[in-house]
């Protein structure tokens, strides 16, 4: 059987630095673990820009629909904001999700011990965290027409945009976030604003109808989304795996990101329908952003691109085992106080560079063995 097959897009900023210790954890899978990895590479965001005049080529659009999954550093750039808004390094990204029909984007908020001190909540209310937020990522009021902004007859201005959703889009969500549940803690919370809301109301009724019909042995709540947000931070650790939709997830999302401490720590997953070989379309990706103040100076913690790829085997390559080796080998490093500088906090550390963070990672994968 052929290897399985990885796109690798570095895009801007400090993704070719993370990415670049990403490589060197699949090369110990491949040389360790007899795990090895077809690995291509191409150009994303500025840096397509710069060679091609686009975000996002159309061979290197064809080649993401072909692998097994992508991994995509980060996009963006001061020195793009001068750029038509058509061919911004974040188009490309765009057109990635739209075109790879990746509807469900996983957003893991894990709290590592170690770095427990460094959420802004109470160390008991984070310690420990591990909760999963599955985000509609393809419909909604980001993608609903009509949308605009007009001028009406007496000079003043209308903003419009529409909440859209249909059955299917919902329901092909909450399927995934009822299989994630199966593999965690058997637990879904689903929110909305069905109280305002008619998109709100249905969005309930067909999570429902997904639950009573295919998952019934999955505990399934509902909250509205305003109350979900209240309790994020008073007390996270009461849920697995909450499902919502694209707006709510946006801001749901981000707010349990800083229950962590660090941006720096946070991968994602965004999944999309099976292909032939029963792999889910799949982009990876760090939920940090491109973080130009300092690229190219060792600083960018590589932590959470790599903790990107520990999904994609999970997800994507059904390597849960080795997964879990890798979050291991990374709770240890955290654990023997090995920081970056994004981690360095009052108690101090073992600072490290980039490459440092990739050296102290792989030899705790070599002591896994």
């Amino acid at each position: 059987m052929s290897n399985p097959t990885l796109l690798i897009l570095p895009g801007d900023g400090i993704g070719p630095e993370v990415m670049a210790e990403v490589q060197r954890v699949i090369d110990w899978f491949g040389a360790r673990r007899g795990l090895k990895f077809d690995v291509s590479e191409d150009l994303v965001g500025g840096a397509a820009y710069d060679v091609h005049g686009v975000p996002l080529a159309d061979a290197t659009m064809a080649r993401a629909q072909e692998v097994d999954a992508v991994l995509l550093g980060a996009v963006g750039g001061p020195k793009y904001d001068v750029l038509d808004f058509s061919v911004k390094p974040e188009r490309g990204l765009l057109r990635l999700r739209k075109e790879m029909d990746l509807y469900a984007n996983l957003r893991p908020a894990q709290c590592f011990d170690a770095l427990a001190d460094f959420s802004s909540l109470k160390k008991d209310v984070v310690a420990g965290l591990d909760i999963m937020i599955v985000r509609e990522l393809t419909s909604g009021v980001y993608f609903g027409q009509p949308r605009g902004i007009t001028t009406q007859a007496d000079g003043s201005r209308v903003g419009i945009n529409t909440q859209h959703y249909t059955t299917e889009e919902i329901r092909r969500v909450a399927r995934s976030a009822f299989e994630l549940a199966k593999r965690r803690n058997n637990k879904v919370c689903s929110m909305e604003k069905a109280n305002v809301m008619e998109s709100g109301i249905l969005w309930r009724e067909e999570v429902q109808w997904v639950h009573d019909n295919e998952y019934p042995e999955v505990e399934l709540s509902h909250m509205y989304a305003d109350n979900g947000a209240m309790q994020l931070v008073r007390w996270p650790k009461q849920f697995d795996v909450i499902v919502t939709d694209n707006l709510f997830g946006d801001i749901l999302s981000d707010c349990a990101a800083m229950l962590t401490g660090s941006l720096g720590m946070l991968p994602s997953a965004s999944l999309g329908a099976p292909m032939e070989n029963g792999r889910p379309k799949a982009m990876y990706e760090p939920v940090h952003g491109s973080a130009p103040d300092i690229a190219g100076q060792g600083k960018a913690n590589p932590i959470a691109c790599i903790l990107s790829f520990a999904m994609a085997l999970r997800y994507s390559f059904d390597q849960g085992d080795e997964a879990m080796r890798l979050e291991k080998a990374i709770e240890k490093v955290l654990a023997d106080g090995v920081r970056t500088a994004d981690l360095m906090g009052p108690e101090g550390g073992t600072p490290v560079s980039t490459s440092g963070m990739g050296d102290a990672i792989l030899a705790a994968l070599d002591a896994s063995l």
